[in-house]
């Protein structure tokens, strides 16, 4: 204990531990960007500084709860390196907290979200260039400065650090990542407070808060009221992966554009035979139009009533929205398609101007009928044409309808031919189309889906024979 005591006492150690006491205090004082200090990580990461800094650092206590702190640190961190899908510069702890600043939802974001900083007031400006150099200290604390200290109270040597935590999937990360070259900027500057302007632009051009950090959500429905859930990796699918239906395509791309360019545009509903692309074509859109503002929201039919509280949370943002609500029907009993309608057409409160839905299902009317709803019976209702029409009118409130029909067989070998193209795949052609016919013939008849199906075989097939 005598030798640890003295080891603390050197004047390179102190001067470290009050370098670190003295970043601690300043983070305190956070304003405009406080809530970085609730993330798990953020908070883990202070509470172990606080730790090996404290005057008591030597006592069985602190020891134990430094470890602690650490421990938690250190796990979470590593969770989210794996689980993250960007490029990250320095160590992963430096990217995660710029990954925080980014993502951080508060008033300068939001503002900046809709406006460029010459609208933006200056007193919330000063403060976001104070904060940003607070937040600067956290950053600039580096493994070695950590290890001095943790030697003074006995196990500094065995200490390994946070760089070499590895990201798992770094075959998807991505130097077009939007906030790959912002982070550059952050890690090249002098002084974080002078990058204001580069920040503000930054939310400006990608959106605010969890809106920067992904393009693709699911909306979950809790007991609290629901809450949206980002994607980290979205179907990487595209338009071109998608052979056939070219019109279909051309016209989910067009009305995209008109939406995105501020027009009016049109609610889409996509109906057709299973497995012909339906919901890969909408999901390829996110890819088609990579470099814009669109993001899209997929909620289940189940959660349907949740609509009108997705929208409300989404309509004043400056970002454009596409709904998608996947493999949608209704039985006879069932009535939230009325919600549905009532918001495509028959509120009293109009659409926002930044929000489209798109709906795809496997029946053209939706809602399940019966023969029994076109005879006429005894006892039946007065009115029935009207509920038949009632039944019927879900569909007709989408502006742009789409069919996707299965593609016979020149059109199926067609869509072999281009997976077996895209995949490198060296195999006769004679043999190719007899093998993709017979697995059609044996497994879902003949679709995209079951192309793709049995392409997915063939290349397992051809990397395990000797």
């Amino acid at each position: 204990m005598k030798d640890k005591v003295e080891l603390r006492s050197k004047p390179e150690i102190k001067h470290t531990i009050e370098s670190l006491r003295q970043i601690l205090s300043e983070v305190q004082k956070l304003v405009v960007y406080r809530s970085v200090l609730k993330d798990p990580v953020v908070k883990a990461f202070i509470n172990f500084i606080d730790c090996i800094t404290n005057e008591n650092a030597l006592s069985t206590k602190v020891i134990k709860s430094t470890s602690k702190h650490y421990a938690k640190f250190f796990t979470q961190l590593s969770l989210k390196v794996a689980s993250s899908s960007n490029n990250f510069l320095k160590t992963p702890w430096q990217d995660y907290l710029l990954n925080k600043i980014l993502g951080d939802e508060n008033p300068f974001s939001l503002k900046a979200e809709q406006t460029k900083i010459t609208q933006i007031g200056s007193s919330l400006v000063l403060q976001v260039e104070e904060d940003l150099d607070r937040l600067q200290g956290l950053y600039t604390i580096q493994n070695e400065q950590i290890r001095t200290i943790l030697q003074s109270i006995g196990w500094g040597e065995t200490w390994p650090g946070w760089e070499e935590i590895e990201q798992t999937n770094s075959s998807l990360k991505t130097a077009l990542d939007c906030r790959y070259l912002t982070k550059t900027q952050f890690n090249e500057a002098l002084e974080w407070k002078s990058l204001v302007n580069e920040l503000s632009l930054f939310y400006y051009q990608n959106g605010a808060g969890i809106f920067s950090m992904f393009k693709a959500f699911h909306w979950q429905s809790t007991e609290n009221g629901g809450q949206l859930q980002g994607i980290p990796f979205p179907d990487p699918i595209k338009m071109d992966d998608l052979v056939g239906f070219d019109d279909q395509k051309d016209w989910l791309i067009r009305n995209t554009q008109y939406f995105l360019a501020g027009h009016p545009a049109n609610n889409i509903f996509v109906y057709g035979d299973r497995g012909t692309g339906k919901s890969s074509s909408i999901k390829a859109l996110l890819n088609y139009f990579s470099n814009d503002l669109l993001r899209i929201v997929e909620i289940s039919r189940d959660n349907l009533n949740d609509l009108s509280k997705v929208m409300h949370l989404l309509k004043d943002r400056k970002l454009f929205f596409i709904i998608f609500i996947d493999d949608l029907s209704f039985e006879e009993e069932e009535t939230e398609y009325k919600t549905l309608k009532a918001i495509l057409e028959g509120s009293l409160a109009i659409r926002p101007s930044n929000i489209l839905i798109y709906a795809t299902s496997n029946r053209r009317h939706l809602i399940r009928e019966f023969f029994s709803d076109r005879k006429d019976h005894e006892n039946e209702e007065i009115r029935h044409q009207d509920t038949l029409q009632e039944k019927v009118s879900l569909a007709d409130r989408f502006g742009i309808q789409l069919a996707f029909v299965a593609p016979d067989q020149k059109q199926y070998l067609k869509i072999v031919h281009s997976l077996c193209k895209s995949r490198k795949l060296k195999i006769p052609k004679k043999t190719l189309e007899r093998r993709a016919i017979q697995w059609a013939q044996l497994y879902n008849a003949r679709s995209g889906r079951t192309a793709r199906q049995f392409m997915d075989f063939l290349v397992a097939e051809m990397q395990v024979k000797p």
